[in-house]
This record gives C-alpha cells, sequence and structure tokens, in this order.
C-alpha cells in the first residue's frame, strides 16, 4: 500500500497477508481475509497502476474450498491439490472459467514470458502459461 500511495509500485509485487488478514482455514478470520484482498483490489483499481495490471489472487493451499478432482501427478512436487485462482484485470476474459491445466508455476512462466525472462527451472519452463485467461485486444 505504500508502494501504492508514493507511486513507487515494482513492475511485480507480491502480497502475503498474514496475522488476521491470511484466510487460512482453521486459525484465521476468512471474512477478515477477503476484506483485505477486497481493500487491496480496490486501492489497485483506483490507482493509474489500473490500466496495466493483472491481479492474480490465489492460495498457497485448497483455500479450504473442497474439491472432487485429484489432481495429475507432474512430479514429486505436486503440484498437489487444486486451488482456486482468479484474475482481475482489464485485460482478463470477462465472466471466463478456464479449464487449461495451471499450477503456481504458471504465474512465473507468465512473469517470464512478459519480461522475456529465461526460466528459472524446468518446472516453469514446462508450465502453461496464463495468457488464455486474458483478451489483450481489448
Amino acid at each position: 500500500m505504500t508502494a501504492l500511495g508514493n507511486d513507487s509500485l515494482p513492475a511485480v509485487s507480491f502480497v502475503k497477508p498474514l496475522g488476521a488478514n491470511n484466510e487460512h482455514p482453521g486459525y484465521a478470520d476468512l471474512v477478515q481475509g477477503q476484506e483485505y484482498v477486497k481493500h487491496l483490489v480496490e486501492a489497485v483499481q483506483g490507482s493509474k497502476y489500473w490500466q496495466d495490471t493483472a491481479i492474480i489472487i490465489t492460495y498457497d493451499e485448497n483455500g479450504g474450498r473442497w474439491d472432487h478432482v485429484a489432481p495429475p501427478v507432474i512430479d514429486r512436487w505436486g503440484p498437489g491439490t487444486r486451488v482456486p485462482t482468479i484474475i482481475i484485470s482489464p485485460y482478463a476474459k470477462k465472466g471466463f472459467i478456464d479449464h487449461t491445466l495451471y499450477d503456481t508455476t504458471s504465474i512465473l512462466k507468465f512473469i517470464e514470458s512478459r519480461w522475456g525472462l529465461k526460466p528459472l527451472g524446468t518446472r516453469d519452463a514446462n508450465a502453461n502459461n496464463l495468457t488464455n485467461a486474458f483478451d489483450f485486444s481489448q
């Protein structure tokens, strides 16, 4: 929020809510965590950065949401349980549910593709890019 307020928001930012703003099932307040995310999204939408922004909301686990589909096995690290992910952007396809197989390294792949960076490893090199969720012709 400080970087947003003083016009120093970097090209890529990661926000990990801590404490009561966390949505982790079992010990955090889900509503308070979602209010925190809502506040962050609204702040970015109201800023000069919004026109060029993609906000990716995802979880490190299943976010407390039950899933009836077992994930595929890629390697010994996972990808593990499927996690909900929401993309908010002026370029996100409206009302679109993407059935492309992604994992958390798909976010890294998207960043690498955007800035022409080489993959950090084989996992992100082989991940599907998030671009199917966007319409950059808008």
